[in-house]
This record gives structure tokens, C-alpha cells and sequence, in this order.
């Protein structure tokens, strides 16, 4: 086990000032707490929060953050009290250990919910202080290198959590040590065969490419030398993540993997970071394509340095790097570059380090789904950028693939709503293209112009997609606020009851909490939508005996009347809500009882029920939560509409002998259209009234015994009749013919 020794002369040597009496009380406090614990390796346990210590002297932490890093699990998994912990250590140090301390005591419906719970709450907290993540970091480096303990299940969980998330936060916080390391252990989990297969081959090749770099350096200083110019020259082989994922991107294998090795050099000034560019470019042919200048525009984790890849001796691709001091220290350190430990005080640069962590908690605030907080997530931990221009020539980040739309609501949230139409470099684009490096961007914006669902297709930032759906979901909760409102007060004047004078006091709020609400607006918002039926409602607002009274005579009037021939939405049972749902056919499909069905919850007008092989149905995957379970109730029996297509020869008398097929089965059609079309055919398209499924085939089955007849089928596609409708090939040839409506 490391000893404490090591860890305060680490941190004496960055921070001479640091009051490191704190750091001897938490370890102490922790080998008492953790005593007679052993991790899964065998190892006492606490040479784990000891570990962590040491990591975090590695990132240059201040005293407080390495003492909560001995305390980390002492929370957890001691009986170690929260209170204890401030007691002792100080309200600061509390907070940190409570930051990374697990959300272990609250139930979840599922581990994906759990996660996505821990990642809020260590993103509320980096918000916060970022010495919180930095513990986390810390402590998963190491569990990396104990992951051989644990089952392989374990192993594969936490190496693709740590792939998927933390490494990109070190990333993003600029430490390329941490996320190389990070990478390099967890793709040792996930792909052991192709790990150790990349592994033995650089192995074998360890000799040349020691040569190789040793070649290019000594050539590179010989170069700086000869010109007078500083300049520190250092070899490198890359991480072998960095070497698999080439491999994966450009689909090629090791041996196809040239630039395998690298050059660093750092000097004194920017201006001989450009002058050292064009000194290796006169040495070494560059390859076209393979110059990137993160000086001029840096990352968004302010890495900062000239990229070049070269065709080297013997014709070897080497990346060659070309960075200022202190470029080189955030490039090595990130975050922890900009820590100082003096009077208190923090670098600006820590701040606007931390932007980015800010901007991604306020654009994924309002997202519920676990699924969609994690996938929102991922994508902004993983800034593959493109760099694009705004007209004034200022620089905008943004994922690869993002578009104009994720542009503009990047430079402001009101521009992104009111995208009219983009600019890429002077011409008008598709609001869908894909943005390029170096694109110069402008939106135009019309105050009558809001955002469309559509664009949630194709939009990648999570900012953008958040704004989207928050706009477009209160727009429609307002509107169905509206229609609840329209759709209650109608109900309650059709009992004889003035709306005003009913729609307020204690009778309205007992009503509204006996409907399950805790507003009047929740519950009219309800209605809208289509998932509350208005009449248990009413039932429970109005006077019991004025009601009875005013529904008998709702009742007389309406015997009174000629009952009509079919209704929208009777036969039909929607699980887990009340029968008076308001319930209506989809068109598209005209589904019949023996279909398989499904419905969905409409904005404003109830549920739709469809086929479940309806396209209209299909295309609704995304919004899986408005999807209800439907079936047939088979008590009801009420006659449903759908349609009929015939192909039949173009002889007289055949729409009697149809028509009489068709009643003969006990259907009634309620509408018919003919056309002539070429080769003798006539195309008849009927809308009948059948039972169920079987109803219908029988029907089919007789219209099809008719002399005369070709082709007769069901048509689920309302609206495609006749020569737009197609039943059999033989309607291909359908052009130009007389149509009649028949009564």
C-alpha cells in the first residue's frame, strides 16, 4: 500500500503553503473506519481511499479535496454519520465527501434510473464545486486497476460506464493523462482479445519504433539548432484506444495504421510555434488534409496546439505536435492547470473552464426519461467538433453532423426559435445539412416563425432538442388547457349550469382533488388531451339532485331523436381509464374488431385508435409513453365503416349483382364510386358497414364469386380509391377514366 508520506510530499511540492495536519486526521479517521474491511481483491480497503489520495495529487488538488478523498467512502460504506464528517472535518470537506457518496437509499424502478440519477446529481455537484468530480475521477482510475477482482459481468459495466462517461470528462476538463488512461483500462475490459492483439504486435515493434523516434527527434534538434530556435523535442507511441479507434474509424488494420508514433515539440513563443510548423514542413513532406490549428481555435476544453501529420523517414507517418510551455501545461493538466493556491484565490480561467458543465445541466433540466437524460448526456460528453463561423467571424463549437438549427439555438435560444432559414457560406441550406469546418453560418429569423417537431429528426445538441421540446410541449399544453376549458364549460351549460358561476369555490377544488388533481389547470389540461373524460367530472362538480334531474332530461331529448347510424369510438375499450374516454377511428387505417390494434393519446381530441400495422401508428415509436393498450369489447356490437376496392370486367348489370352480394351478407354500403378504365375494366371502390373482421372476409369472399369479378380486397389506406388505389397489378394501366357517384 502507498505510503502517506508520498501523498503529503506531493502535495507540499505543488501547494508548499497546504495545512496537511487535515490530511493525517482523515486517514486516520479512515483506517478506523474501514478497519477489518478487504476489498474483493484481499487487499485491507483501505488502501483504496489511499490510492485515491495519491490520484488526486496527481491532478494537483488542494488539502481538503485529497482529506475528502480518504473520507470518499467512509458515508457509504462505514458507519461513518454525515454529521461526524462535519464535525470533524469541516462543512467544505462534508460537502465534497456527500458529492460522491452513491444515491444508495432511494428505491429505483430500474438500474438505468439509478444511473441516470448519480450522473445528475455529480453534475448538480461539479456545477457546484468541480473538486467533487475530480474525487470520482480519482476513484474510478483506481477501481480500474482492481477490476480484475470482480466478475467479468462487473468488469464489462464499470469499463463502458467509464468509456461512455468519465472518460469524456476528462476530456472534457482537458486532463488527456487521466482520459488516456481511463480509455486504455477500460478497453482492456470490454475488447480483452483485441487489447492484448494490439498490445503483443506494438510489442514486437517496440525495438523499430524506439529507433524510429529516436531518428525524427535527433533529426528534429539538429533542425532547431542549425535555426537558432528553443525548443523541447520529445517521442511518443500512442495509447492503444487511440490505435483502435483509427482502426475503426478508417476501417483499416494495425498494419494499415502508419502514424502509430509522435512527436512533440514545445518552445518559448506563438509566433515560433508557427515558425516551427514551417521548419518541420520543410524537413518532412506533410500529408494533405492532416493540419489542424488548435491555437488559432482552440478546444472547448482549451487544449491549445499546431497539428500536422508528416510522411517521415522511410516514408512513416508521424503526428507531430507543436505547443508553448504553457499550452503544454493545460494540454498535461487541464483543469488543474489553472488551481492557485494562494490567498484564496481562483483562476477566471476555472470558470470558464467550467461553462460548459453549467450550459449542460440548464439544457438537460427538464428531461425526465432516464434513457433520454443518458443519451443527452453522452452526446455532450462527446464533442467530436466542427468548427463553424458566425457572420462577425466569431468561433461556434459544435458537435459533427450539427446543423443550422443546433447552430442557432447555440449562439441564443430566441434565434433557435424563430429559424426562418440558414445561410452556409452566402447560399440558402436545407435547416437539415450538415455543418462543415470552417463554415460561416447565418439564420434568419421571422417572429412568426416557432419551432417545428420535425426538427427534433435531425437536430444533434442536446441544448437544441431540449428548447424544441419545451416549446413545442407547453404550446400544445396551452392550447389543450384551452379546449378542456371549452369542453367542460359546454358540458356543464348542456345540464343548464352557467360555467362562471360553477367553476370556482370549494365545491370546484373538492372536485378537482376528487379527480385526482391538484389545479384546476391539470385537470382542464386533462381533458384537453384527451385523457380524462369530462363526464366523471361534471358528475362530481354539479348538484347530485340538479344533475339527475338535468340528465333525464338529456335523456328524454335525446330518445326523441332518430338515432344515427354509427358512432366514433363505442365497441371499444381503453385499459386503465374510465369508458367515457372519448374514443375515434383512425381514417388512415379504418381498423374493424379483429384487427390488432393499438391507440394513442391526441392533443385535444382524445384517443386515436389505429391498426397496429397502421404507418401513422409506426411513425409514432419515438413518443412511446402516449401509446395506450386497446382492445375490442366484444359486449358492444355496432357496425364499423371501411372500405372495398373491385376490379371487375366492364360489362352492365354487375353493380346490381355486387350490390346484391353485398346485401345478401347483411352489409350496407354507404357509398359507391365507379371508373372506366382501359382493357374492358371497370374499378368500383365501395364504403360499407361491417361487424368485425370475419363479417368483412365473408363479404369479400361472396363479392368474389360474382361472374364478372377480377380482384375485390379491403383497402386500409383511406383516401386512395380508385385510380389512386392499386389492389392488384392489373390497375397499373389505369389512366384517364369517366368516374360516377353512385347513391
Amino acid at each position: 500500500m502507498r505510503q502517506m508520506n508520498e501523498i503529503i510530499d506531493a502535495v507540499l511540492n505543488y501547494h508548499p503553503e497546504a495545512e496537511v495536519g487535515i490530511i493525517y486526521d482523515a486517514y486516520l479517521y479512515s483506517a478506523k473506519a474501514h478497519r477489518g474491511q478487504s476489498r474483493q481483491s484481499g487487499e485491507a480497503y483501505l488502501s483504496h481511499p489511499v490510492e485515491v489520495a495519491y490520484n488526486l495529487t496527481r491532478l494537483k488538488m488542494d488539502e481538503k479535496t485529497v482529506a475528502a478523498g480518504l473520507l470518499h467512502d467512509t458515508i457509504e460504506d462505514t458507519l461513518a454519520t454525515p454529521e461526524e464528517i462535519e464535525e470533524l472535518f469541516g462543512e467544505e470537506v462534508y460537502r465534497l465527501v456527500d458529492g460522491v457518496t452513491k444515491i444508495g437509499q432511494v428505491s429505483f424502478a430500474s438500474r438505468e434510473e439509478k444511473q441516470a440519477e448519480n450522473y445528475r446529481k455529480m453534475i448538480l455537484a461539479m456545477a457546484k464545486d468541480i473538486r467533487v468530480v475530480m474525487i470520482k475521477m480519482a476513484d474510478r482510475a483506481h477501481n480500474l486497476h482492481t477490476l480484475k477482482s470482480v466478475s467479468s459481468e462487473q468488469q464489462r459495466r464499470v469499463a463502458k460506464e467509464t468509456l461512455e462517461i468519465y472518460a469524456p470528462i476528462a476530456n472534457r476538463l482537458g486532463i488527456g493523462w487521466l482520459k488516456a488512461e481511463l480509455e486504455d483500462g477500460s478497453f482492456k475490459y470490454l475488447h480483452p482479445e483485441k487489447y492484448q492483439s494490439i498490445k503483443s504486435r506494438m510489442a514486437q515493434g517496440e525495438e523499430e519504433t524506439k529507433n524510429l523516434l529516436n531518428t525524427i527527434t535527433d533529426e528534429m534538434k539538429k533542425e532547431l539548432k542549425a535555426a537558432n530556435m528553443e525548443g523541447l523535442v520529445s517521442g511518443r507511441s500512442k495509447h492503444i484506444y487511440s490505435i483502435y479507434k483509427k482502426m475503426i474509424n478508417q476501417e483499416i488494420d494495425l498494419d494499415d495504421v502508419y502514424d502509430l508514433i509522435g512527436m512533440r515539440v514545445i518552445t518559448d513563443t506563438v509566433k515560433n510555434c508557427y515558425a516551427l510548423l514551417g521548419l518541420v514542413h520543410s524537413l518532412w513532406r506533410p500529408i494533405p488534409g492532416k493540419f489542424k490549428d488548435y491555437i488559432a481555435m482552440p478546444k472547448p476544453n482549451f487544449y491549445q496546439s499546431l497539428h500536422t501529420t508528416v510522411s517521415g523517414p522511410n516514408g512513416q507517418r508521424v503526428e507531430v505536435q507543436i505547443r508553448s510551455h504553457e499550452m503544454h501545461r493545460v494540454a498535461e493538466e487541464g483543469i488543474a492547470a489553472h488551481w492557485q493556491y494562494k490567498e484564496g484565490e481562483q483562476s477566471k480561467n476555472v470558470d470558464d473552464h467550467l461553462s460548459w458543465v453549467r450550459h449542460m445541466l440548464e439544457d438537460q433540466k427538464d428531461i425526465k426519461n432516464p434513457k433520454d437524460f443518458l443519451s443527452s448526456l453522452k452526446v455532450d460528453l462527446y464533442f467530436k467538433e466542427v468548427y463553424v463561423f458566425t457572420p462577425e467571424g466569431d468561433v461556434v463549437p459544435l458537435p459533427r453532423e450539427a446543423t443550422p438549427v443546433d447552430f442557432a439555438y447555440q449562439v441564443h435560444t430566441d434565434i433557435g426559435h424563430h429559424c426562418l432559414g440558414a445561410k452556409v457560406n452566402g447560399k440558402m441550406v436545407p435547416l437539415r445539412c450538415k455543418l462543415k469546418n470552417g463554415d460561416q453560418v447565418e439564420i434568419l429569423t421571422s417572429k412568426l416563425k416557432f419551432p417545428s417537431r420535425d426538427w427534433l429528426a435531425f437536430v444533434k445538441t442536446s441544448k437544441a432538442r431540449g428548447k424544441i421540446a419545451n416549446f413545442i410541449n407547453s404550446r400544445e399544453r396551452e392550447k389543450c388547457l384551452d379546449l378542456g376549458r371549452q369542453i367542460l364549460e359546454a358540458e356543464i351549460r348542456k345540464y343548464g349550469f352557467n360555467p362562471t358561476d360553477t367553476l370556482k369555490g370549494k365545491p370546484l377544488e373538492e372536485a378537482v382533488n376528487a379527480c385526482g388533481f391538484t389545479s384546476l389547470d391539470s385537470l382542464l389540461t386533462s381533458i384537453g388531451y384527451g385523457k380524462t373524460s369530462v363526464h366523471p367530472v361534471v358528475d362530481k362538480l354539479l348538484p347530485k339532485d340538479s344533475l339527475q334531474e338535468a340528465k333525464k332530461v338529456a335523456a328524454d331529448v335525446k330518445l326523441s331523436k332518430k338515432p344515427r347510424a354509427r358512432g366514433t369510438g363505442r365497441g371499444l375499450k381503453v385499459k386503465s381509464f374510465d369508458g367515457n374516454m372519448m374514443i375515434r377511428i383512425g381514417k388512415c387505417c379504418n381498423p374493424v374488431p379483429g384487427d390488432p390494434i393499438a391507440g394513442y393519446i391526441t392533443r385535444g381530441r382524445g384517443v386515436s385508435v389505429h391498426s397496429k400495422d397502421c404507418p401513422s401508428l409506426i411513425a409514432l415509436a419515438n413518443e412511446a409513453e402516449r401509446i395506450l393498450d386497446v382492445e375490442w369489447d366484444e359486449t358492444r356490437t355496432h357496425p364499423f365503416q371501411t372500405q372495398i376496392a373491385i376490379v371487375t370486367d366492364d360489362k352492365p348489370g354487375l353493380l346490381a349483382k355486387i350490390s346484391n352480394a353485398v346485401a345478401g351478407c347483411d352489409v350496407n354500403i354507404i357509398r359507391a364510386n365507379v371508373k372506366q378504365g382501359p382493357l374492358q375494366r371497370a374499378y368500383f371502390d365501395l364504403s360499407v358497414e361491417i361487424n368485425d373482421l370475419d363479417h368483412l372476409n365473408r363479404t369479400l369472399a361472396e363479392i368474389r364469386r360474382v361472374s364478372g369479378v377480377i380482384h375485390a380486397e379491403r383497402v386500409k389506406e383511406y383516401g386512395k380509391r380508385l385510380g389512386r388505389l392499386k389492389p392488384s397489378n392489373e390497375l397499373e394501366s389505369l389512366s384517364g377514366g369517366k368516374e360516377a357517384g353512385i347513391n
